[in-house]
């Protein structure tokens, strides 16, 4: 048995394997005669079938097993002596002409990439710095209130918050056209239900009041056959409803789940979940940029197979996420290829972490893991069966150890570059809009 290396690519390698068709008749024979002990056929004892009646009905698979057998042993053999890491599986191609007494093949292959950890000590990363204070407190109450909004109705003119429901016809050219009309129609003016040039007409508005006006939607509107075109719309305002907010009361705390009504208790569970969820987000942007950081100091090329598999894997998660929320997944077709950026940015993240956990012995302890758990289990009602939960399935704990390695290596990350330490404004970091 012979085998000869070559190199195809950075990550690419061909293995020229030649078999000595002798040692594959001899493993033939081996695999004949284990099988002719057993075998069962019409006519013969279980174990009495001649040799040769067992070599006519099973020798092409066993010269199959035996060449495949050969292949895969001298592969290994190579793979060993060249200490090298395959990364997917190799393709068998079998010579069109071999030399006499022997069977020829190539496999050819990807090996994972050398990867040479950067110095990125001098680096820089920036840590959003904010506190939650009683302002912050009372601006997410303010956030749960509105969510809670009621309307009643009101004898004045609609304005901003104000509900109010209309009919309305849109023509153009004197046609109406799809989509254009509807009766009953409510909406709330500032949500952005409707164009900003067809609320404003409402402001201002009271009930009974119809009009007319032009209105030219934009250029990059959703319904193609009307973007840039200017239609006509006729509304009848038929009513106005006035927000009215919950008062922060006993009743408004047992809403949010403070069973004994304590307002000040409910403050302290909004600051505490605020302050977890502040931790969180500024835990995701410091490691958002760890991982930017490292992907620019490492680039790395990455085998196409590791691509193919996490780009196959992503879809499949894209398939059950649509499966889940009802929709047919078979009228949906959902191509690997769509993930292809977010695939190769994965698999280079996936092996550049796993090169430092592995320099920097960052694996996931227990504790970390439980610690994480308990975390996540006290955004919920009952927090010890979500402990339960996720301890039911070793499937679960290695989503949450990923996490914990994640946020070792992030750590070791703040620990060996530049940190300074950026303030940010409460409302644009949480996502809050302005009223």
């Amino acid at each position: 048995m012979q085998t000869n290396e070559v190199t195809l690519g950075a990550l690419e390698r061909r293995i020229d394997m030649s078999v000595a068709l002798s040692d594959i008749e001899s493993d033939v024979g081996q695999r004949l005669k284990k099988l002719a002990r057993t075998v069962k056929m019409p006519g013969f004892r279980a174990g009495k079938v001649p040799l040769k009646i067992v070599e006519q009905n099973y020798g092409y698979q066993l010269r199959s097993e035996a060449i495949g057998s050969a292949v895969e042993k001298a592969f290994g053999e190579k793979v060993r002596e060249q200490n090298l890491r395959v990364a997917g599986q190799p393709r068998i191609e079998a010579k069109e002409a071999s030399a006499e007494g022997v069977l020829e093949f190539s496999a050819v292959f990807e090996v994972y990439p050398e990867i040479a950890l950067a110095d990125v000590s001098a680096k820089t990363l920036e840590r959003p710095q904010l506190e939650v204070g009683e302002a912050e407190v009372d601006r997410t109450i303010e956030i749960l209130r509105k969510q809670r909004v009621s309307y009643e109705a009101a004898d004045k003119v609609a304005a901003k918050d104000d509900r109010v429901t209309i009919d309305f016809v849109g023509t153009r050219d004197g046609e109406a056209f799809a989509g254009g009309s509807a009766t009953d129609f409510a909406l709330v003016l500032g949500a952005g239900t409707l164009l900003p040039e067809f609320e404003t007409q409402l402001d201002g508005a009271k009930v009974g009041d119809a009009k007319t006006f032009d209105l030219t939607f934009p250029e990059n509107y959703q319904a193609k056959d009307l973007a840039g075109q200017t239609v006509q719309f006729a509304i009848t305002v038929k009513k106005i409803e006035a927000a009215k907010l919950p008062e922060v009361d006993a009743d408004f705390a047992r809403a949010l789940g403070v069973a004994d009504g304590d307002v000040a208790k409910m403050r302290e569970e909004v600051k505490s979940n605020l302050e977890r969820e502040v931790r969180r987000r500024v835990q995701a942007a410091v490691k958002e940029q760890a991982m930017n950081l490292l992907l620019e100091a490492n680039p790395i090329e990455v085998p196409k197979a590791l691509v193919e598999m996490e780009s196959a894997q992503l879809a499949e998660n894209a398939r059950r996420d649509f499966a889940s929320r009802g929709m047919d997944v078979k009228k949906l077709p959902v191509e690997p290829s769509w993930f292809a950026d977010q695939a190769v940015r994965r698999v280079k993240l996936g092996l550049v972490l796993s090169e430092i956990v592995k320099k920097n012995e960052l694996h996931a302890k227990p504790e970390q893991v439980r610690a994480m758990v308990d975390d996540n289990a006290q955004s919920f009602e009952d927090p010890a069966e979500v402990v339960k939960w996720y301890y039911a399935q070793p499937e679960r704990l290695a989503q949450v150890e990923a996490m914990v390695i994640e946020d070792n290596v992030v750590s070791w990350i703040l620990n060996t570059v530049q940190v300074s330490d950026k303030p940010v404004a409460f409302d644009s970091f949480m996502g809050h809009t302005a009223n």
